[in-house]
Protein backbone atom coordinates (compact mmCIF):
# COMPACT_ATOMS: atom_id res chain seq x y z
CA UNK A 1 0.00 0.00 0.00
CA UNK A 2 2.70 2.20 1.20
CA UNK A 3 6.60 2.39 1.39
CA UNK A 4 7.70 3.91 4.74
CA UNK A 5 11.12 5.68 4.99
CA UNK A 6 11.29 8.24 7.95
CA UNK A 7 9.03 7.97 10.91
CA UNK A 8 9.01 11.38 13.18
CA UNK A 9 9.43 9.67 16.37
CA UNK A 10 12.40 10.22 18.55
CA UNK A 11 14.64 8.37 20.46
CA UNK A 12 17.22 8.97 23.43
CA UNK A 13 19.62 5.87 23.09
CA UNK A 14 21.47 4.63 19.53
CA UNK A 15 19.12 1.68 18.49
CA UNK A 16 22.95 -0.36 18.78
CA UNK A 17 20.43 -3.79 18.51
CA UNK A 18 18.59 -3.07 15.56
CA UNK A 19 21.59 -1.43 13.60
CA UNK A 20 23.25 -4.86 14.57
CA UNK A 21 20.66 -7.04 13.23
CA UNK A 22 20.56 -4.81 9.93
CA UNK A 23 24.02 -5.58 9.65
CA UNK A 24 24.29 -9.51 10.26
CA UNK A 25 21.45 -9.95 7.71
CA UNK A 26 23.29 -8.32 5.23
CA UNK A 27 26.78 -9.93 5.79
CA UNK A 28 25.03 -13.25 6.04
CA UNK A 29 23.07 -12.49 2.90
CA UNK A 30 26.13 -11.60 0.93
CA UNK A 31 27.72 -15.39 1.88
CA UNK A 32 24.81 -16.81 0.52
CA UNK A 33 24.92 -19.61 -2.11
CA UNK A 34 22.26 -17.72 -3.68
CA UNK A 35 24.33 -14.07 -3.48
CA UNK A 36 27.58 -15.42 -4.37
CA UNK A 37 27.27 -18.21 -6.18
CA UNK A 38 25.03 -16.56 -9.06
CA UNK A 39 28.33 -14.34 -9.35
CA UNK A 40 30.69 -16.61 -9.74
CA UNK A 41 29.24 -19.87 -11.64
CA UNK A 42 26.34 -18.06 -13.54
CA UNK A 43 23.48 -20.96 -12.02
CA UNK A 44 25.21 -23.73 -13.23
CA UNK A 45 23.44 -26.97 -12.00
CA UNK A 46 26.16 -27.64 -9.02
CA UNK A 47 25.76 -23.98 -8.26
CA UNK A 48 21.44 -24.76 -8.19
CA UNK A 49 22.33 -28.30 -5.96
CA UNK A 50 24.04 -26.11 -3.59
CA UNK A 51 21.69 -23.91 -3.40
CA UNK A 52 18.94 -26.54 -2.47
CA UNK A 53 21.75 -28.30 0.12
CA UNK A 54 22.77 -24.06 2.13
CA UNK A 55 18.43 -23.55 2.28
CA UNK A 56 17.39 -27.03 3.38
CA UNK A 57 19.99 -27.39 5.90
CA UNK A 58 19.49 -23.92 7.75
CA UNK A 59 16.18 -22.69 6.75
CA UNK A 60 13.18 -23.80 8.63
CA UNK A 61 10.59 -26.38 6.90
CA UNK A 62 7.27 -26.51 8.52
CA UNK A 63 7.47 -30.49 8.44
CA UNK A 64 10.67 -30.98 9.74
CA UNK A 65 9.53 -28.24 12.68
CA UNK A 66 6.26 -30.35 13.28
CA UNK A 67 7.54 -33.29 13.68
CA UNK A 68 11.24 -32.11 15.10
CA UNK A 69 13.16 -34.81 12.53
CA UNK A 70 15.41 -33.71 10.16
CA UNK A 71 14.12 -35.04 6.63
CA UNK A 72 15.55 -36.51 3.26
CA UNK A 73 15.13 -34.05 0.18
CA UNK A 74 15.36 -34.72 -3.09
CA UNK A 75 14.69 -32.65 -6.40
CA UNK A 76 13.95 -33.96 -9.63
CA UNK A 77 14.35 -32.56 -13.09
CA UNK A 78 11.14 -31.78 -15.62
CA UNK A 79 12.16 -35.65 -16.65
CA UNK A 80 12.10 -37.17 -13.38
CA UNK A 81 15.54 -37.56 -12.58
CA UNK A 82 16.71 -37.10 -9.51
CA UNK A 83 18.97 -34.19 -9.93
CA UNK A 84 19.92 -33.31 -6.29
CA UNK A 85 19.64 -35.45 -2.84
CA UNK A 86 20.98 -34.90 0.47
CA UNK A 87 19.98 -35.15 4.36
CA UNK A 88 21.47 -33.48 7.54
CA UNK A 89 20.98 -36.23 10.20
CA UNK A 90 22.31 -33.49 12.96
CA UNK A 91 20.02 -30.38 12.01
CA UNK A 92 18.19 -29.34 14.67
CA UNK A 93 14.66 -28.04 13.22
CA UNK A 94 14.20 -25.21 16.47
CA UNK A 95 18.02 -24.25 15.71
CA UNK A 96 16.74 -24.21 11.65
CA UNK A 97 14.20 -21.20 12.94
CA UNK A 98 17.29 -18.77 14.55
CA UNK A 99 19.28 -19.32 11.43
CA UNK A 100 16.55 -18.87 9.02
CA UNK A 101 15.36 -15.28 10.54
CA UNK A 102 19.07 -14.44 8.41
CA UNK A 103 18.49 -16.08 5.18
CA UNK A 104 16.79 -14.06 2.43
CA UNK A 105 16.27 -14.92 -0.94
CA UNK A 106 16.49 -11.80 -3.18
CA UNK A 107 17.98 -7.89 -2.83
CA UNK A 108 14.64 -6.86 -2.73
CA UNK A 109 13.74 -9.60 -0.02
CA UNK A 110 16.43 -7.90 2.14
CA UNK A 111 15.99 -4.42 1.47
CA UNK A 112 12.46 -4.30 2.03
CA UNK A 113 12.81 -6.37 5.39
CA UNK A 114 15.41 -4.20 6.45
CA UNK A 115 13.55 -1.07 5.58
CA UNK A 116 11.04 -1.78 7.73
CA UNK A 117 13.19 -2.76 10.44
CA UNK A 118 14.93 0.49 10.26
CA UNK A 119 12.32 2.70 10.16
CA UNK A 120 10.56 0.64 13.26
CA UNK A 121 12.88 -0.68 15.10
CA UNK A 122 14.59 2.13 16.65
CA UNK A 123 11.52 2.53 18.72
CA UNK A 124 10.76 -0.26 19.58
CA UNK A 125 14.64 -0.75 21.20
CA UNK A 126 14.36 2.71 22.76
CA UNK A 127 10.99 1.38 24.62
CA UNK A 128 12.12 -2.31 25.33
CA UNK A 129 15.40 -2.17 26.15
CA UNK A 130 17.61 -3.31 24.56
CA UNK A 131 18.38 -7.41 26.02
CA UNK A 132 14.16 -7.08 26.23
CA UNK A 133 14.02 -5.99 22.52
CA UNK A 134 16.68 -8.61 21.35
CA UNK A 135 14.56 -11.93 22.95
CA UNK A 136 11.21 -10.39 22.01
CA UNK A 137 12.24 -9.83 18.44
CA UNK A 138 13.56 -13.84 18.33
CA UNK A 139 10.61 -14.90 19.93
CA UNK A 140 8.50 -13.13 17.53
CA UNK A 141 10.03 -15.16 14.85
CA UNK A 142 9.63 -18.04 16.76
CA UNK A 143 6.05 -18.05 16.96
CA UNK A 144 5.82 -16.97 13.18
CA UNK A 145 7.88 -19.75 12.33
CA UNK A 146 5.94 -22.51 14.51
CA UNK A 147 2.43 -20.97 13.78
CA UNK A 148 2.85 -21.13 10.06
CA UNK A 149 4.21 -24.49 10.92
CA UNK A 150 1.00 -25.69 12.41
CA UNK A 151 -0.94 -24.19 9.52
CA UNK A 152 1.34 -25.99 6.94
CA UNK A 153 2.32 -29.05 8.96
CA UNK A 154 2.90 -31.14 5.34
CA UNK A 155 5.12 -28.27 3.94
CA UNK A 156 8.50 -29.21 3.09
CA UNK A 157 8.92 -25.82 1.37
CA UNK A 158 11.45 -24.07 2.81
CA UNK A 159 11.19 -20.79 4.75
CA UNK A 160 13.46 -17.88 4.67
CA UNK A 161 13.62 -14.52 5.82
CA UNK A 162 13.24 -11.58 9.20
CA UNK A 163 9.67 -11.30 8.51
CA UNK A 164 7.84 -12.82 10.89
CA UNK A 165 10.39 -11.28 14.28
CA UNK A 166 10.18 -7.80 11.57
CA UNK A 167 6.08 -8.08 11.54
CA UNK A 168 6.33 -8.30 15.86
CA UNK A 169 8.14 -5.48 15.97
CA UNK A 170 5.34 -3.76 14.02
CA UNK A 171 2.90 -4.70 16.37
CA UNK A 172 4.57 -3.41 18.88
CA UNK A 173 5.01 -0.16 17.02
CA UNK A 174 1.43 0.32 16.64
CA UNK A 175 1.34 -0.29 19.97
CA UNK A 176 3.43 2.08 21.28
CA UNK A 177 3.53 4.94 19.15
CA UNK A 178 0.31 4.70 16.95
CA UNK A 179 -0.27 8.56 15.96
CA UNK A 180 3.55 9.17 14.97
CA UNK A 181 3.79 10.30 11.93
CA UNK A 182 5.51 7.93 9.10
CA UNK A 183 6.92 9.57 6.02
CA UNK A 184 5.46 7.10 3.53
CA UNK A 185 5.78 6.89 -0.60
CA UNK A 186 1.87 6.39 -2.26
CA UNK A 187 2.86 3.99 -5.35
CA UNK A 188 -0.85 5.18 -6.21
CA UNK A 189 0.06 9.12 -6.26
CA UNK A 190 3.19 8.59 -7.87
CA UNK A 191 5.27 7.96 -4.74
CA UNK A 192 4.82 11.45 -3.11
CA UNK A 193 6.06 11.14 0.11
CA UNK A 194 3.29 11.78 2.74
CA UNK A 195 3.34 11.90 6.17
CA UNK A 196 0.47 9.41 7.84
CA UNK A 197 -0.11 7.96 10.65
CA UNK A 198 1.49 5.06 11.93
CA UNK A 199 -1.84 3.43 12.74
CA UNK A 200 -2.82 4.09 9.29
CA UNK A 201 0.44 2.89 7.55
CA UNK A 202 0.64 -0.26 10.10
CA UNK A 203 -2.87 -1.50 9.79
CA UNK A 204 -3.06 -1.06 5.86
CA UNK A 205 0.16 -3.31 6.27
CA UNK A 206 -1.29 -5.53 8.42
CA UNK A 207 -5.17 -6.19 6.73
CA UNK A 208 -2.98 -6.49 3.45
CA UNK A 209 -1.15 -9.88 4.79
CA UNK A 210 -4.58 -10.79 6.45
CA UNK A 211 -6.29 -10.42 2.65
CA UNK A 212 -3.18 -12.44 1.57
CA UNK A 213 -2.86 -15.10 4.15
CA UNK A 214 -6.72 -16.13 3.74
CA UNK A 215 -6.34 -16.87 0.14
CA UNK A 216 -6.30 -13.88 -2.49
CA UNK A 217 -5.67 -15.00 -5.49
CA UNK A 218 -3.05 -12.69 -5.92
CA UNK A 219 -1.31 -14.38 -3.85
CA UNK A 220 -1.16 -17.76 -5.12
CA UNK A 221 2.27 -19.10 -5.69
CA UNK A 222 4.15 -15.71 -4.70
CA UNK A 223 6.42 -17.42 -2.45
CA UNK A 224 6.07 -15.44 0.43
CA UNK A 225 4.31 -16.88 3.87
CA UNK A 226 2.10 -14.01 4.54
CA UNK A 227 0.32 -16.20 7.57
CA UNK A 228 3.86 -15.91 9.23
CA UNK A 229 3.64 -12.04 8.68
CA UNK A 230 0.04 -12.59 10.54
CA UNK A 231 0.94 -14.40 13.23
CA UNK A 232 3.90 -12.03 14.17
CA UNK A 233 2.22 -8.71 14.18
CA UNK A 234 -0.64 -10.18 16.15
CA UNK A 235 1.92 -11.39 18.74
CA UNK A 236 3.32 -7.99 18.93
CA UNK A 237 0.39 -6.33 19.17
CA UNK A 238 -0.86 -8.45 22.38
CA UNK A 239 2.68 -8.98 24.48
CA UNK A 240 3.14 -5.36 23.78
CA UNK A 241 -0.24 -4.46 25.02
CA UNK A 242 0.33 -6.78 28.27
CA UNK A 243 4.17 -5.29 28.85
CA UNK A 244 3.23 -1.41 28.04
CA UNK A 245 2.76 -0.47 31.64
CA UNK A 246 6.14 -1.88 32.07
CA UNK A 247 8.09 -0.35 29.77
CA UNK A 248 10.10 3.09 29.47
CA UNK A 249 7.76 5.94 29.04
CA UNK A 250 7.84 7.95 25.77
CA UNK A 251 9.73 11.03 25.12
CA UNK A 252 7.40 13.86 26.30
CA UNK A 253 8.33 17.56 25.71
CA UNK A 254 11.32 17.98 28.47
CA UNK A 255 12.02 14.79 28.13
CA UNK A 256 11.47 11.21 29.52
CA UNK A 257 10.35 10.15 33.48
CA UNK A 258 13.96 8.95 34.93
CA UNK A 259 14.26 4.87 34.78
CA UNK A 260 15.12 4.17 38.68
CA UNK A 261 10.99 5.26 38.70
CA UNK A 262 9.94 2.47 36.52
CA UNK A 263 8.86 -1.17 37.60
CA UNK A 264 10.89 -3.31 35.36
Amino acid sequence: MVIPIHDRNPVLRTPVVTYTLIAINFVVFLLEPIHHFAVLHHGTAATVCGQYRFFDHYAAIPHELITNEPERHAYVNAFGRIVCAHYFPHKIPALSVLTSMFLHGSWLHILGNMLFLYVFGNNVEDRFGRFRFLLFYLVSGYVAAYGFALAFRNSDTPIIGASGAIAGVLGAYLILSPRARVTSLVPFLFFIPLPLPAWLVLGGWFLLQWFYATGSAVAQGSGVAYLAHVIGFAFGVIVTAWLKPRLRPPIGRYGRTPYRSLAI
